[in-house]
């Protein structure tokens, strides 16, 4: 049985129209979709496809030209400028390529800007400030300026920023295209990390299809049209539905790209080897004593024997009643030791064997978690620009 997952992103039909001179340009053509509650979509594109036109769209910071946008039952399509600030302040963050720091301020003042407007009282702020940049690991950075840090930690302050206030939605446009790759997968982690935390909504644009592995949902978009939607995880279905899908063999193999696999079933291969290598050495070493206490019993045994013959030798001839009845006591002792040794020996072979079965089994279990290396980064796609529609970019912000 599903839960009920709200439906907090709805795109019903969205057109963008560019005119140049006489000839019509569909930047976005036709496109639907909905986007549930703490889920993380990427919208996944070459460049030109119009992924980033889609998320401006979204944002309100681009009009649409035909179709509706409905973001927590408000048609933002209809909103006049006044009205879309305040449901930017109330509802979203941003994350942006270029970082938009404002370089005369600290890393902790420009977290805590997004907090003025929410009139959020001094002394709070600047706590929930600290608390966020430290989450992404800047506790060490918080007087220092945007030019005084690295492209790294300028977006990471970009991350908090978004973050501080807890959104309900976050849209990321090319959060690590101008990062190295090392620093891009710290940056996707702490990304995806702090909206699971806190069950927000994620809606990132991005040109890489191994950053798309991040997301839940991928919308693959080609020339403002949407080619297909792949669900990589659920997220209306719980934790106990997946673990019983899990054990009846459903989704049992994890989302991982070919070279991860590739990489984890070479692991597979070296250590079942090892294991068997193990194992056959462990077998000799227990045959090796097998024989060796086989030779024991052997010896022990002809000594018996031969002194049994002795005694019997030494007791021939002699009419006693008494000397047949020690002969037979002395028989009976010695076949009764036999017994008790040759059972002590078989009672520690088998446990032998049952320890070498438990840590056979032990070390049949190995660790599948691979990192996944990321590309270095490649152009970003130029949004494309309407003659009667400038830029509101500006605007937008300078409202909130």
């Amino acid at each position: 049985m599903q839960n009920q997952v709200e439906t907090v992103i709805q795109v019903k039909n969205v057109k963008k129209i560019y005119r140049m001179g006489t000839e019509k340009i569909f930047a976005v053509d036709d496109v639907s979709f909905d986007i549930l509650k703490g889920e993380f979509c990427c919208l996944l594109g070459t460049s030109g496809s119009g992924k980033s036109t889609l998320l401006n769209l979204m944002a309100g910071i681009e009009k649409l030209s035909a179709g509706q946008i409905i973001i927590k039952g408000k048609k933002i399509h209809r909103m006049n400028e006044s009205s879309l600030a305040r449901f930017r302040q109330r509802y979203l963050g941003f994350v942006f390529q270029s970082y938009n720091l404002i370089n005369s301020m600290t890393a902790l003042e420009n977290v805590e800007f997004p907090l003025v407007f929410k009139r959020v009282k001094a002394k709070k702020r600047k706590s929930m400030a600290k608390d966020v940049l430290t989450k992404v690991g800047l506790e060490n950075r918080m007087a220092h300026k945007p030019k005084e840090m690295s492209g790294g930690q300028q977006q990471r302050v970009g991350i908090a920023r978004a973050f501080v206030a807890k959104p309900e939605i976050v849209f990321a446009d090319e959060p690590t295209g101008n990062l190295d790759t090392k620093t891009t997968m710290e940056v996707m982690g702490l990304i995806r990390n702090i909206a699971k935390e806190n069950n927000q909504t994620i809606v990132m644009v991005t040109h890489d299809k191994r950053l798309a592995e991040f997301a839940d949902k991928i919308i693959h978009i080609l020339d403002g049209k949407i080619q297909n939607i792949e669900i990589r995880r659920d997220v209306s279905k719980s934790e106990n539905e997946v673990l019983e899908q899990n054990s009846e063999g459903m989704d049992s193999k994890p989302d991982i790209s070919p070279d991860t696999e590739s990489s984890i079933n070479s692991k597979s291969d070296t250590e079942t080897k090892n294991n068997a290598e193990s194992k056959s050495n462990k077998e000799a070493i227990s045959n090796t004593e097998g024989n060796e206490e086989t030779k024991s019993d052997t010896d022990s045994k002809s000594n018996t024997t031969a002194k049994s013959s002795k005694t019997a030798k030494s007791s021939k001839g002699a009419k006693s009643s008494s000397g047949r009845k020690n002969s037979v006591d002395t028989k009976s002792n010695v076949d009764i030791k036999r017994s008790k040794d040759t059972g002590s020996k078989i009672d520690k072979k088998d446990n032998t064997d049952t320890e070498l079965d438990i840590k056979i089994n032990l070390d049949d279990i190995f660790d599948m978690n691979e990192k996944i290396v990321y590309p270095e980064k490649v152009d970003t796609e130029t949004p494309l620009t309407e003659d009667n529609t400038g830029p509101m970019s500006d605007i937008a912000s300078t409202k909130e």
